[in-house]
């Protein structure tokens, strides 16, 4: 018998909240799930009986490679291995491919800064490609602000102010924060303007909404593999970022504002910043502290 996933899916929600979970945990779990599906439709995967452990290895191979945080990769892995654990106990499906997929170690390591130069390169390439003004501003926007992919995607025009070269983004947890951009960015963003007036979204989709996070992913993948570069994810940017404007000079207490960190602890360990390090930005900071 052939079931889609998307209705297995909403079967396992509709159960889950009739047992009394809050409204919280079946949010939470839909918005995890719906990105499983996501993934598998961008597989061609869209009936239960297609399934396969592959399938859900890739789902958490990508999460990781979109920047999600191994907390975060774990949690939606939990989801999928919560649904499945339903789909069998009620006879659904005789085989439960996630029970044997291991989500990363907390421990994991972060991705690697690519160089200023490299990053240029990367931009320069996207440039010149069918949707080469799209995705030049894409990259210059990822980098130049630091921004989480689903944070670029739901940029809206309204949200950015081109002539004083300014962005408001909506981070994790609702806060949102103000962030500066280039000359550049401000160049790409005037030329996406200029070709698209109408559009609400600045980096739109083919069906309207917002552009997806997996084009985004290609769009950054493609211009690191024209630069030779591999192992690059569109958080590679947000880090490069990071790292480049801590090697320039900049506090530990800007960095934290502009990556929309809730405490210098998250930024310290998402650097992995010494402590030594922490004494001499502070001291320098503050000069009389060094006394």
């Amino acid at each position: 018998m052939s079931i889609r996933i998307c209705d297995a899916i909403d079967g396992f929600l509709y159960r889950i909240q009739s047992s009394g979970a809050s409204a919280h945990t079946v949010t939470n779990y839909g918005v995890d799930l719906a990105q499983f599906t996501e993934y598998l439709e961008g597989q061609g995967v869209s009936d239960l009986g297609e399934l396969e452990i592959s399938h859900v290895r890739g789902f958490v191979r990508s999460l990781s490679g979109y920047g999600f945080s191994p907390a975060s990769v774990n949690r939606k892995l939990s989801a999928v291995k919560s649904l499945m654990k339903h789909l069998r106990k009620e006879g659904t499906v005789e085989k439960d491919p996630s029970r044997r997929v291991r989500g990363p170690s907390q421990s994991e390591k972060l991705p690697r800064a690519i160089s200023v130069k490299e990053v240029f390169r990367m931009i320069d390439l996207a440039y010149d490609t069918d949707q080469g003004l799209r995705n030049g501003a894409l990259l210059e926007i990822m980098y130049g602000c630091g921004l989480r992919v689903a944070e670029v995607v739901s940029l809206r025009w309204e949200d950015i102010e081109l002539e004083e070269r300014w962005l408001k983004v909506m981070g994790k947890g609702s806060k949102e924060r103000a962030v500066p951009f280039g000359s550049m960015a401000q160049k790409a963003l005037m030329g996406l303007k200029a070709q698209s007036p109408m559009e609400y979204f600045v980096f739109p989709g083919k069906r309207g909404g917002t552009l997806t996070v997996r084009t985004v992913h290609r769009v950054v993948v493609d211009a690191a593999s024209r630069c030779g570069l591999s192992d690059v994810t569109p958080h590679s940017l947000r880090h490069s970022f990071a790292t480049h404007l801590l090697e320039g000079g900049a506090s530990l207490r800007v960095v934290q504002e502009l990556l929309g960190h809730e405490n210098l602890t998250t930024t310290q360990r998402y650097l992995r910043i010494t402590t030594q390090h922490l004494r001499s930005s502070y001291e320098s900071a503050h000069p009389r502290a060094g006394g």
